[in-house]
């Protein structure tokens, strides 16, 4: 488990938001639009806001203390070497586009803890109005088999489960 005001840089700056933040239920993090992102039409490609969804799971697991590689380490003592979080079912809705210089924010929060897997109910929002809406249910896997989730991870997202 890490300090969650620990995002010093190696530098020893630190940035307090830049893994987003806890809210109640969950997580929120701010997502500028770039170029980069977008496609022809000037709109965030739709395939970006999985990328945005995906860092804002990473940074919540990050903020509630749980150290990628330290859970690791658990894992392989609980199930052996050779696991991994897969992302089974994805239910996404597009609803409105992004642009260039939109300030945007993932709202994530678990909605089912299970024993092998959990999922995530996400959005995708400017200004409070959702553009994407998702639910995300992620297996937990040892020899390409459904394997109970670490009772640490378990703990920890089990006791955050409600609206974010």
């Amino acid at each position: 488990m890490t300090d969650v005001n620990d995002t010093a840089g190696p530098q020893g700056r630190s940035w307090p938001d830049l893994a987003g933040r806890l809210v109640p239920g969950g997580h929120v993090l701010a997502v500028r639009v770039y170029y980069e992102d977008t496609d022809f039409s000037g709109f965030v490609y739709h395939a970006n806001f999985l990328r945005y969804m995906e860092r804002s799971r990473s940074d919540y697991l990050r903020l509630l203390g749980v150290e990628q590689g330290a859970l690791f380490e658990e894992a392989v003592k609980e199930v052996g070497a050779g696991f991994a979080f897969v992302v089974r079912h994805m239910d996404l809705d597009f609803r409105r586009p992004a642009r260039i210089d939109d300030i945007l924010e993932v709202h994530t929060h678990p909605a089912e803890v299970r024993g092998a897997s959990l999922t995530l109910a996400q959005s995708v929002r400017r200004d409070g109005e959702v553009l994407v809406a998702a639910e995300v249910k992620v297996a937990f896997v040892a020899g390409e088999r459904a394997t109970r989730i670490p009772l640490a991870l378990r703990k920890v997202m089990g006791a955050d489960v409600g609206p974010a």
